[in-house]
């Protein structure tokens, strides 16, 4: 079959590879309809920090149809659509136990520890499973998982009604941050964003109101009302710097972007203003209500997915993505176009 696979940092490969074997027990053998290229993957092609074995079949946003189950698999059929949760995560320590597998002492994540959805063929834990609308766009279904990334910081951050919202960074899950605050939250959403297209077709889709980083353009957008809470999807030192001069007193930034340097940071301007930080690792239990919304948000959804592409394209697509030369949100790998 064909597959995209990471063999080191700054290597990827599209070539054939062997079909994965039947399911084993608790296991689900899928046919990939769908994965979306994600910027933790463009992550891992560039620093190799998270390559534990190789070569590996990547893509962990994906979306298929099941092909074949193993025994004891009672949840799942042949014809089936579904989503996969990204995580693997072991289940015996103790964050599993108590129901926080984000956390997870052994924690992996799907086109990792184990191969991915750019290829044809997947074969995954039936546990990592969620079924999906027979009638879903494959493109769609497949934003279940950054959707379920965004949520769960959505709703860490959880603003106080009415409060003003930034959004700082309009890539894929800035943008799914935005459109579910616009569906969720009745107060204010500013986004800020370099690229003047992305920010363009984010702030058309979700009705926010575009800034620059700025307590100027800031304030003159809210009307002198103070910026309470704020998202960085950029993983940008500068940006959440100025995040931090920016938000007001007891304001909120709740984190998700993943960062490429430290941050010099005097805690007591934290506790001074009484701004507090949170962490977005992952998604909790997020996942299911994903899913769920894809129906009511495919529309929109849809706005946001920039290109679909075979599996073969997958090198040059990282490449352009790496570049910024990305026109919209989302790159879609399609394994039927190869």
């Amino acid at each position: 079959m064909r597959a995209a696979r990471l063999h080191a940092a700054c290597d990827i490969r599209a070539e054939e590879i062997p079909a994965p074997p039947a399911p084993g027990p608790g296991e689900v053998l899928l046919a990939v309809e769908a994965a979306g290229i994600c910027g933790s993957d463009l992550h891992n092609f560039r620093t190799g920090q998270w390559i534990s074995r190789a070569p590996s079949v990547a893509g962990h946003e994906l979306a298929g149809r099941v092909i074949a189950v193993g025994t004891g698999v009672e949840n799942f059929a042949p014809g089936d659509r579904v989503v996969a949760d990204s995580r693997v995560w072991c289940g015996a320590c103790g964050p599993c136990r108590s129901g926080r597998q984000q956390f997870c002492e052994n924690l992996g994540f799907v086109g990792e520890v184990c191969d991915g959805g750019f290829a044809e063929r997947v074969l995954l834990p039936a546990r990592l499973l969620h079924a999906v609308d027979a009638g879903l766009d494959p493109s769609i279904a497949a934003l279940a998982e950054p959707l379920a990334v965004a949520l769960h910081a959505v709703l860490r951050l959880s603003p106080a009604p009415g409060a003003a919202v930034l959004v700082a960074g309009c890539g894929p899950i800035g943008g799914l941050v935005a459109l579910l605050l616009s569906l969720r939250h009745d107060g204010p959403i500013l986004i800020a964003e370099r690229h003047a297209g992305r920010a363009a077709l984010v702030a058309e889709v979700t009705g926010a109101r575009i800034v620059t980083l700025d307590a100027e353009s800031i304030s003159a957008a809210l009307g002198g009302r103070p910026l309470m809470a704020a998202v960085d999807a950029t993983g940008q030192i500068p940006v959440l710097t100025a995040l931090l001069e920016t938000v007001a007193g007891g304001g909120r930034i709740a984190l998700v972007g993943i960062f490429h340097a430290k941050l010099d940071l005097d805690p007591n301007r934290l506790v001074e203003r009484g701004i507090a930080l949170f962490g977005c690792h992952a998604f909790a239990d997020e996942m299911a209500e994903a899913a769920a919304l894809l129906p009511e948000l495919a529309p929109r959804l849809r706005r946001f997915v920039a290109e679909e592409i075979a599996i073969g394209a997958v090198p040059e697509a990282y490449a352009r993505l790496l570049a910024g030369q990305g026109a919209g949100l989302k790159t879609i790998v399609r394994p039927a176009l190869s």
